[in-house]
């Protein structure tokens, strides 16, 4: 068995694919004393990413997977798929990017072999952009506040963990979910270290918008039951609020007589209860999908093929 499992999904990463291999290949010769067994996961790339890893890696010194899925199913999906097929003491996230350095994993498996199940490194710096610093930011304090009290400040994407933890995550593969925070419930003796994140060298980030905000509503929808007690509370709130202020309109007019008949109110309490009813619903909504969604148990990734070379 091998010590470490590199976990490296990549979407459309064919300008990375040299530097990915020429710096995966210098950290493997630099540690010699460890068994590593690289496992490249291709989420559906549009490009000719597949093809031009698997030529690159084709000379690899050590064992190399690449599976190829049917389509993009998404970063975490793509992970799960490399997890099914890791044999090694630990595993590891790496970034196709390398923003996360390799360098970081071995401090990871030191910090594990203290006697460690799990290893977060948490970010010591913030995303260079201010959406993203934002949305960052913004991201993790909800989820410090609402999901898991050790929750990193400034969050987290890499983590090193056992054998244990991911014959657990094998059993339980959930769909529209994160794949971090399921880790960070599991409950076993954890650890944290801290390490900064490089600026990406080669192409863009496919880290796009829309893709923050399914994870932003995968994390609160799958680890918190905060959206839809919000409901509650916001219905409790609208309520009273409705009887409060009924009960002064109706004492004005029997009392003053100064209230002007109009449409401007109603059409305000109109657009106002419409809207809170429609979030509302959203909410509720996103919730029964979900419990949809599994109860139809439709596979979380499907694998195309599966190349291999050990070398």
């Amino acid at each position: 068995m091998t010590n470490i499992s590199l976990i490296i999904p990549f979407y459309n990463e064919i300008e990375n694919g040299t530097f990915l291999f020429t710096e995966l290949k210098s950290f493997i010769e630099r540690n010699r004393a460890l068994k590593f067994e690289v496992i490249l996961i291709d989420d559906g790339s549009e490009d000719q990413s597949f093809e031009f890893f698997s030529d690159q890696f084709n000379t690899f010194p050590g064992i190399v997977k690449i599976i190829k899925l049917s389509k993009n199913f998404g970063s975490h999906s793509a992970v799960r798929a490399g997890l099914i097929h890791a044999n090694s003491e630990y595993c590891v996230f790496v970034s196709a990017d390398l923003q996360d350095p390799l360098n970081l994993v071995i401090d990871l498996y030191n910090e594990a072999k203290k006697g460690f199940e799990i290893v977060f490194a948490s970010r010591n710096n913030l995303p260079t952009t201010f959406f993203e610093r934002i949305f960052s930011s913004l991201y993790s304090y909800l989820m410090k506040k609402y999901v898991n009290k050790s929750y990193p400040k400034l969050g987290f994407d890499t983590v090193l963990f056992s054998s244990k933890i991911k014959g657990n995550l094998n059993l339980n593969i959930e769909a529209n979910s994160s794949i971090q925070l399921q880790i960070l419930n599991l409950g076993f003796k954890m650890s944290f270290i801290s390490y900064q994140k490089n600026i990406r060298k080669n192409g863009k980030s496919k880290w796009s918008t829309a893709k923050k905000i399914k994870l932003f509503i995968d994390s609160f929808v799958a680890f918190s039951y905060v959206p839809i007690r919000f409901v509650t509370i916001l219905g409790i709130f609208l309520f009273l609020t409705g009887v409060i202020f009924t009960c002064i309109l109706f004492f004005r007019k029997l009392i003053l007589n100064d209230l002007v008949s109009g449409w401007t109110m109603l059409i305000s309490i109109l657009c106002i209860g419409f809207g809170v009813t429609n979030i509302s619903l959203g909410i509720i909504a996103e919730y029964l999908w979900r419990t949809f969604d599994a109860s139809r148990n439709r596979p979380v990734f499907i694998i195309d093929e599966i190349t291999e070379f050990n070398n």
